[in-house]
């Protein structure tokens, strides 16, 4: 497993990390996203060619992901990190179901989580077709879907999941069907449920506030960064699925629904 700097940060009695010494102004506040975002292509095309060359590993996907941690603090993201310790205290693979707010998420979970686990991402088909960005996509080996069928996705999600849980990876699943600032209950399937019963695993819920990094009117992967929000993950306690899975399901609704009425 890769051992990081990251975990250096980490006040692992609590389990929480929170940003310290980041300097919030009007000039940041005002050229936040001119400041982030060449820096950040110029991370994203760095990894593109490491990954087109077949040497995007998971150091890699560690490395670049505190790359843009790094990035975002320097701009003026604050950010509030907390239950590692369930994540580090897991000592099987996991399925990990939260909620799906923005891009930096996908950026940022492979630094909390690879120091302790092997990861691989449920992602939509169009994600690793991207160009540029597809090269970095397929290196990291996700599994896709399409998100217009859910039969056919469930399939994929269960054979695909247990196979790499079966080799030691944890699987990150964000089961609504786009990215949302709302949390709406209805709309979170049990596909992550599903999955870790099927392979005898724990789910461990997380919930997240990401709209620092705002969806983009023209490309949605890039819009404004606001640095008056501030980002927070929360990791729940590891859940064993009993039965047909309908209360953990309920569980992982609960916490998440719980942590985001916290968020301030």
């Amino acid at each position: 497993m890769v051992r990081s700097n990251f975990e250096k940060l980490i006040n692992f009695e609590k389990g929480t990390y929170e940003s310290k010494g980041v300097i919030e102004s009007t000039f940041k506040r005002n050229f936040s996203s001119l400041l982030f975002y060449p820096p950040l292509i110029k991370i994203i095309f760095r990894c593109s060619k490491l990954a087109k060359e077949g040497k995007f590993d998971e150091k890699s996907f560690y490395n670049e992901s505190f790359e843009v941690f790094k990035l975002l603090e320097r701009v003026g993201v604050r950010f509030k990190i907390e239950g590692i310790n369930y994540v580090e205290r897991c000592d099987t693979p996991a399925v990990f179901v939260g909620n799906h707010m923005s891009t930096l998420e996908t950026f940022i979970l492979p630094l909390i989580l690879i120091p302790f686990t092997s990861i691989s991402f449920v992602v939509k088909k169009s994600l690793v077709e991207y160009p540029i960005f597809g090269h970095i996509m397929r290196a990291v080996e996700p599994i896709t879907v399409s998100r217009t069928n859910p039969r056919d996705d469930l399939k994929t999600v269960i054979e695909e999941g247990c196979k790499k849980i079966s080799q030691g990876r944890s699987i990150i699943v964000f089961p609504q069907t786009t990215r949302k600032v709302d949390f709406i209950e209805a709309e979170f399937n049990s596909i992550g449920i599903k999955l870790a019963k099927r392979a005898n695993v724990p789910v461990i819920p997380f919930a997240l506030k990401t709209d620092a990094w705002q969806n983009g009117k023209w490309i949605k992967d890039f819009g404004p960064i606001d640095i008056t929000k501030k980002v927070y993950f929360s990791f729940g306690e590891p859940i064993f699925i009993e039965s047909r899975g309908d209360r953990e399901h309920k569980l992982v609704i609960d916490f998440i629904s719980e942590k985001i009425k916290q968020f301030i």
